[in-house]
């Protein structure tokens, strides 16, 4: 028996939709690439912008308040709010160390990434991230706490370590 009312698409229709789908991911991958993003003409030159003794202040109260957040008692690591402070003070510091660091290059350029490279690598930043190695091999903490830009740096900050604790094991 014949299906009155429905009608299928003609062969036509649906090959022209097809290769407009295979047209379109063929652009998305074979097309140019997009240009790379300019630096502005005002920051050409330059490491850094007018506002930079703000930022190298405020680096160094994140950098304060990073060194209470890993002073903390081992203890209070796991369990509670306390340890909800200790994430959360961990992933506010290299949070704002990868926006930084990805961020500037693009308004700065080589000068810029170099200049940021440099801003990030002072003798406490080294013990920050010693100090999280050390709690991470402890077990205090795992990579699944943090997310999003903190858990880019803070991978690249632990690439080498391993867990050898069980700090916070249930």
């Amino acid at each position: 028996m014949r299906d009155i009312g429905r009608r299928r698409p003609p062969v036509r229709i649906l090959f022209i939709a097809w290769a407009v789908v295979v047209g379109l991911v063929a652009l998305w991958t074979f097309g140019p690439a997009a240009s790379p993003p300019q630096i502005p003409e005002v920051n050409r030159g330059k490491a850094f912008g007018s506002s930079e003794d703000i930022a190298v202040e405020s680096r160094k109260l994140l950098r304060e308040a990073t060194f209470k957040t890993l002073e903390q008692p081992w203890g209070r690591r796991c369990a509670g709010e306390s340890r909800k402070a200790f994430i959360a003070g961990l992933s506010h510091y290299y949070y704002v160390r990868q926006n930084q660091m990805e961020l500037h290059p693009q308004y700065f350029g080589e000068l810029g990434a170099a200049y940021m490279a440099k801003q990030w690598s002072s003798t406490d930043d080294q013990r920050i991230d010693r100090l999280t190695q050390d709690a991470y091999a402890k077990g205090y903490f795992s990579l699944a706490d943090f997310d999003g830009s903190a858990s880019k740096m803070i991978a690249v900050v632990l690439k080498n370590e391993r867990v050898t604790g069980k700090a916070c094991a249930d």
